[in-house]
């Protein structure tokens, strides 16, 4: 784990002095890398509770192994990796930080729902109306965020099992989130999407959309940049969604999808512009 982090962060450092506009964001990052590399080592127990039984039925009906809004799972875990994330808002917006660290702490903002409205793609309404636009995005990040540790364990116990069946949907099998990014691997230059929640990557059609299911090859698209065709845009004009894909087949470099994420952040602008969501 420390050789792998040490290579991540090598590469947050690259992309840094490669992208100086996103500076702010990967210095986040690159604080959240090192957190939730500490807890997962630190994880003594899986907050989840995996029903083993039910696996099978729920890999061959299409349904994730958890169901984030409804599953039940010990809090304390969690909660404490989002507090440590708060100490990173806290040094950019202290005052609002510290104003929503008093409100958890007098039980006037429930973290649990927090974690649950999330997982039922509702906004934060408890903590929207008070903060501004940043502040909004940075606490929404880390509520997301903070089941990450306790996923990746998730993943690391079962991913070999999951990626025994033939999972053709287009959201992630283990925690049931859409991506936001993907990449081109192996020789067959096959397609794999990546849950920016979990950290699991599964293989997925090149000519489907991962978002509405369209086959139709002349309703779908990408389009990249010119001058740097190692990343493209799927885009679909049937349900007008995107989804971003990294290719580094031609290079020596393995991509790291969290960091990629946030160095490609230009092709959102692009594909928001075309009028993608």
């Amino acid at each position: 784990m420390a050789g792998l982090l040490k290579d991540v962060l090598k590469t947050v450092e690259h992309y840094r002095n490669l992208y100086p506009h996103y500076g702010d964001l990967l210095d986040i990052l690159e604080e959240i890398l090192i957190l939730r590399g500490r807890h997962i080592r630190n994880m003594q127990e899986l907050p989840f509770q995996v029903d083993e039984q039910l696996i099978n039925a729920k890999m061959m009906g299409g349904l994730p192994l958890l169901d984030l809004a409804t599953a039940e799972f010990k809090i304390n875990q969690p909660k404490t990796y989002f507090l440590e994330l708060l100490g990173i808002a806290e040094k950019r917006v202290p005052e609002e930080t510290r104003e929503i660290i008093k409100q958890l702490e007098d039980g006037s903002l429930d973290y649990e729902r927090l974690l649950r409205d999330s997982f039922c793609g509702e906004d934060l309404e408890l903590i929207e109306e008070e903060q501004d636009e940043d502040t909004f995005d940075l606490i929404s990040l880390f509520v997301e965020e903070s089941l990450r540790p306790a996923l990746e364990k998730v993943v690391d116990k079962y991913g070999a099992v999951i990626a025994g069946y033939e999972w053709n949907e287009g959201y992630c099998p283990v925690c049931g989130k859409e991506p936001k990014i993907g990449q081109i691997r192996d020789d067959e230059g096959g397609r794999y999407l990546y849950c920016h929640q979990c950290g699991y990557e599964w293989p997925f059609r090149r000519i489907k959309c991962p978002f509405c299911g369209n086959e139709e090859q002349q309703s779908l698209a990408y389009f990249t940049v010119e001058g740097d065709e190692r990343y493209r845009v799927d885009v679909c004009n049937e349900c007008k969604r995107y989804i971003k894909i990294v290719d580094f087949r031609t290079t020596e470099e393995t991509a790291n999808l969290d960091v990629e994420d946030i160095a490609t952040l230009h092709l959102d602008m692009l594909a928001n512009e075309e009028g993608y969501d």
